[in-house]
């Protein structure tokens, strides 16, 4: 049984209260709007079914607009869904993001009832099971272990997870000086290939770990009268020698003090963090707190994993939809790597850092690397893709395999990935990092073994791509698996030491649509459990850390020393040859216009055909400029995808409708990053644009890139780019779904710079702005690593309660997931 949480209650004081007034003030045109609903039979309403409904209700036109305006209208408003099953209608009403409240309205008797979010969840089971008298069904909550857990309450707050977790623990650090001990012990129990918390890995490599190294404190200094001195006598000694002299010069009169390696690399260095902490012993502040605990030296060996395979550098980057992932990772490893050895040298230390991105190795790699046990990664030293295979009793899988197919080989997998990384670091990473469903449920099981800091990174949960595939993941089950992808994030969600995303977005949504995070906040797979409260998007572990380009290959088109000239002949064959080939057909017969440029893959969400379209439609846009697309394949019969043979269908049928040739170019996928990234510098000296036509996009990699090139851009309001773009300023939103609207936004554009040249450089520096304020790798890898140790700190000071989360999830993998990877079929390498 779970222990259900009062609803938490937004703007909205009553959703009951509120429906019962509406009854008494517009009975007639309220009973006329449910009845609809009801006339449309069980089922699932969605938000534009609601309005659309509301809009169209007959009747009085002044009594009408009283309900879309009065406390009715904005129930119907702030509502994510209904479920009719006639006489009834039950309303989730969620008035902020990450807020809910549910009620149930009884058309033929007029009654009115608030529901509890299990109350809710049985009530919709019964679109699938019917009446379901069974009353022991499994309910997770996860509320009574987070209970105690600060959180804040604002939704703006949410994903800036550490800022609030800083001002709690200064808070109670200068309320209570007895709570500053926690501090001193996790200084005190600091070594280099050691760790402070007991696991099964500590006891299996313990001759390894009696090597480890001391940092921060000795054994001098038992306690925080003691730090204080010290680090007063210790200030005293500095100040009497020059700043910048090395750490190897005083190191023996600091040991004597108390105090070990890792303050510093020089004097001055080494009063600076002292001095820090003597602010957090006298008067702690948040900011303190947060550089003190980013400077304490503690990652020195990282764990990424990312297990799905086929991750290579050159001829391979992923697989369909894994792809951006793969860059994500090799461009974030290399940022690492660096900052890990700026920390490092900083610190005094003069350790090696290890980075490894564990892969699945695949025997039948089709002329890649990918069935190589190690490889390193270009551009880095420290850092090597570790590949390690798939078996089962029937042994090693050959051939690689789906991210929906992996379930029944991740356990035995993360069991043989402990052992290749023990082997290859000679002990144990300081932090995991998971990427996707099947990357975090691996680093949950090796975090919770290691006792090692664990951060979860989704890219995408798969339950918002599919509507309904919860409460139908009977329907989706066989081809998709969503009952080990869902269970595998709620695993994995709650594991985790702290989650980073992208965007706002992914976490909480907007104000009129869901986040994939929230998403997991309350839902049901019935016959199998309800979860009644399943994730917490005002949880402190949540933080935004936006990812950038890898600036080696995208930067600004105006650093003409830099430039890639050499492609340029390359790319004016692109772009201009007249010749039609797979490679890519139209032309553009007037040179001298600006382009407009997009990039992304062929499917329906980016909306490709959709900016065809547009431009196709605007004989104004045509005038100004030209179009350029890369996406996909031009010839269908190399699609083997449904999806992208019938846009690829539907691109040619716009060519010959619009009759484009002349000023479109439609040039094939392009893997080349060094010549994409060129690409978008030779777009910027046409003065063109970039255009980013999604219906949806979760982050937007390819805006981040050319922004970062200079280009202006143009993109979706819908998903992250909306965050990225500040509207007039470092670009434009367009809407995709309102394209007349779009094509206007970019006449308007044009037409002023060709008035007024300054005004093309004007956003193309706001744009650059934008990037290096907020979009760099470099902040991405800073932002981190200070994560981690805020993190591993916290950890460490509430480990009693993790502890209880931990049993919790260690009963609920046990008894449930486990048996639902084996319902998996294996796959068979003779299949094809």
């Amino acid at each position: 049984m779970s222990t259900q949480p009062k609803p938490k209650l937004g703007r909205l004081p009553s959703i009951r209260d509120r429906v019962e007034d509406t009854l008494s003030a517009h009975r007639n045109e309220l009973i006329s709007l449910l009845s609809r609903y009801v006339a449309q039979g069980k089922g699932i309403l969605q938000p534009h079914n609601l309005i659309d409904e509301l809009d169209n209700i007959p009747g009085d036109d002044q009594a009408k607009l009283d309900l879309k305006n009065g406390p009715f209208g904005e129930i119907i408003r702030a509502a994510q869904e209904a479920i009719v099953l006639p006489p009834f209608v039950a309303i989730g009403v969620r008035p902020r993001p990450g807020v809910w409240e549910y009620v149930r309205v009884n058309v033929s008797e007029l009654s009115v009832e608030q529901l509890s979010v299990a109350e809710y969840l049985s009530f919709k089971e019964e679109l699938v099971d019917g009446k379901n008298n069974d009353s022991f069904v499994l309910e997770l909550d996860f509320e009574p272990f987070n209970a105690s857990f600060p959180r804040p309450s604002r939704s703006s707050s949410i994903g800036n997870g550490v800022q609030f977790l800083n001002r709690h623990l200064s808070s109670i650090m200068f309320r209570n000086k007895d709570s500053l001990d926690p501090l001193l012990d996790f200084l005190r129990a600091h070594k280099y290939k050691g760790h402070y918390e007991e696991s099964v890995i500590v006891k299996i490599f313990s001759p390894l770990l009696s090597m480890s190294q001391a940092l921060m404190l000795n054994d001098r200094i038992q306690n925080i009268s003691k730090l204080q001195t010290a680090l007063a006598k210790t200030e005293d000694y500095l100040n009497k020698i020059p700043r910048d002299t090395p750490y190897s010069e005083f190191e023996y009169e600091l040991q004597g003090m108390g105090f070990e390696r890792g303050w510093g690399d020089t004097a001055e260095r080494v009063l600076e963090t002292m001095h820090l902490l003597l602010d957090i012993l006298q008067a702690p502040d948040p900011s303190t707190l947060e550089t003190f605990l980013g400077r304490v030296p503690m990652v020195f060996n990282v764990v990424i994993l990312s297990p799905h395979g086929f991750f290579g550098q050159a001829n391979v980057l992923g697989l369909p939809d894994t792809g951006g992932q793969v860059v994500y990772i090799l461009d974030q490893v290399r940022a690492l790597e660096n900052e890990m050895i700026l920390r490092i040298k900083k610190q005094g230390l003069d350790f090696t850092p290890r980075i490894l991105i564990v892969t699945r190795l695949i025997p039948d790699a089709k002329g890649t690397t990918c069935n190589q046990r190690l490889e390193r990664v270009s551009g880095t030293e420290h850092t090597h893709i570790l590949r390690v295979p798939f078996r089962s009793e029937s042994g090693t899988l050959r051939k690689w395999i789906s991210r929906f197919d992996v379930w029944p080989y991740l356990e035995t997998y993360s069991e043989d990935v402990a052992s290749e990384i023990a082997a290859e670091l000679q002990g144990y990473p300081d932090f995991i990092i998971g990427n996707y469903s099947d990357g975090n449920l691996v680093a949950s099981l090796l975090a919770y073994k290691m006792g090692v800091t664990q951060c979860t990174i989704a890219h995408a949960l798969e339950k918002t791509k599919y509507p309904d595939s919860d409460i139908y993941w009977k329907k989706f089950d066989d081809k998709y698996h969503f009952s080990c992808q869902f269970t595998a994030d709620l695993i994995a969600m709650n594991n985790a030491d702290f989650i980073i995303t992208s965007t706002y977005q992914e976490i909480a949504g907007t104000k009129n649509t869901v986040g994939q995070y929230e998403s997991h906040t309350g839902f049901t797979l019935p016959g199998l459990y309800r979860v009644v409260h399943g994730i917490d998007v005002f949880d402190p572990k949540f933080n935004i850390v936006s990812p950038g380009a890898d600036m080696s290959i995208y930067f600004p088109y105006s650093e003409k020393q830099n430039r890639l000239t050499s492609l340029h002949g390359s790319i004016e064959q692109l772009l201009y040859d007249p010749t039609q080939t797979d490679d890519y057909i139209g032309t553009l017969e007037d040179k001298s216009k600006p382009i407009i440029f997009s990039m992304a893959r062929l499917d329906r969400v980016k909306n490709m055909t959709g900016l065809v379209e547009l431009f196709g439609k605007s004989s104004k846009l045509r005038e100004l400029v030209n179009l350029v697309v890369v996406a996909g394949y031009i010839d269908v019969k190399k699609s083997s995808d449904r999806e992208e043979i019938a846009e690829i269908e539907k691109m040619h049928a716009l060519i010959k409708e619009y009759n484009l040739n002349g000023d479109f170019r439609w040039i094939a996928a392009q893997t080349n990053r060094a010549r994409n990234g060129e690409l978008y510098r030779y777009i910027a000296d046409t003065q063109g644009a970039f255009v980013q036509p999604a219906f949806y996009e979760a982050f937007g990699l390819t805006v981040v890139e050319a922004m970062t090139c200079g280009l202006p851009t143009f993109a979706t309001s819908n998903g992250g780019p909306a965050e990225i773009i500040e509207h007039g300023i470092s670009g434009f939103h367009i809407d995709p779904y309102h394209p007349d609207q779009a094509s206007e936004l970019l006449v308007e554009f044009f037409q002023t710079c060709k008035t007024d040249p300054s005004h093309w450089k004007k956003i193309s520096d706001g744009g650059l702005k934008r990037i290096y304020e907020s979009y760099t790798w470099k902040i991405y890898s800073e932002r981190l690593l200070t994560l981690a140790g805020v993190y591993s700190f916290w950890k460490y000071v509430s480990k009693l309660e993790r502890r209880e989360t931990r049993r919790y999830l260690e009963m609920f993998y046990i008894l449930k997931f486990r048996d639902l990877a084996k319902s998996v079929p294996l796959a068979k390498d003779d299949a094809s």
